[in-house]
């Protein structure tokens, strides 16, 4: 896909205005992508739509990696991708025009989930796809803390630059909740949920906008 081009000055941001409320992130070099995938996957381990896809803890542990990369994972090649110093928090943002690697997403479920639940699990993916926005906008697949740093900050912090961005370049930002705690993180911040995805025994996704607003955050 064609990219916007924003994405190569996203690590230009001062992150320093911050300041001591709130801890600092930068853009995740790329030979730290297989540390921002593990702590993806501890933050995600008690998800409940990620453990309904992967019930077993050793599919698990083999799988949600795999699935991280194919889903977000572009935004590490192109220094979107933005963590803590020591990536105990990690959120894979895409920019306009980037998305998942959806031929990589086929073969993962087609190996990495049981025939049982394959079906259910692609009617998931095909309902994300028709609910997501068609206009440009940046994307956060995933975003996600350790739990031992989760609650001082972390996740806000991890959304508030590209969010910055997107009020500076008026663009919306999207993604989807998947667990009913993370749910007044991103409404605080803006986003307003615009549906919900439930697809027989899966637990409930709310697909959820933010349109842009200057001082918003």
């Amino acid at each position: 896909m064609q990219t916007s081009g924003l994405e190569n000055d996203v690590i230009m941001l001062d992150l320093n205005v911050i300041g001591a409320a709130a801890p600092l992130v930068a853009a995740v070099q790329p030979e730290n992508a297989q540390r921002a995938f593990d702590t993806l996957t501890l933050a995600f381990a008690t998800d409940p739509p990620s453990r309904w896809t992967f019930p077993d803890e050793r599919q698990y542990l083999q799988y949600f990696p795999i699935f991280a990369k194919a889903f977000g994972g572009a935004a590490i090649d192109r220094g979107t991708a933005l963590a803590s110093p020591d990536c105990s928090g990690v959120a894979l943002w895409l920019s306009p025009g980037v998305g998942p690697d959806e031929d990589a997403l086929a073969e993962l479920i087609e190996h990495g989930v049981t025939k049982q639940r394959n079906g259910d699990v692609l009617a998931v993916f095909d309902e994300m796809s028709r609910l997501h926005p068609t206009e440009s906008h940046w994307y956060l697949p995933l975003i996600g803390v350790e739990p031992q740093q989760q609650g001082h900050g972390l996740g806000a912090a991890l959304l508030r630059p590209i969010l910055e961005k997107c009020d500076a370049m008026h663009l919306p930002a999207y993604l989807e909740a998947t667990s009913s705690r993370s749910l007044p993180l991103y409404k605080r911040h803006g986003f307003e949920a615009i549906g919900e995805i439930k697809i027989r025994d899966c637990p409930p996704i709310v697909p959820m906008l933010r349109l842009p607003a200057s001082g918003m955050i």
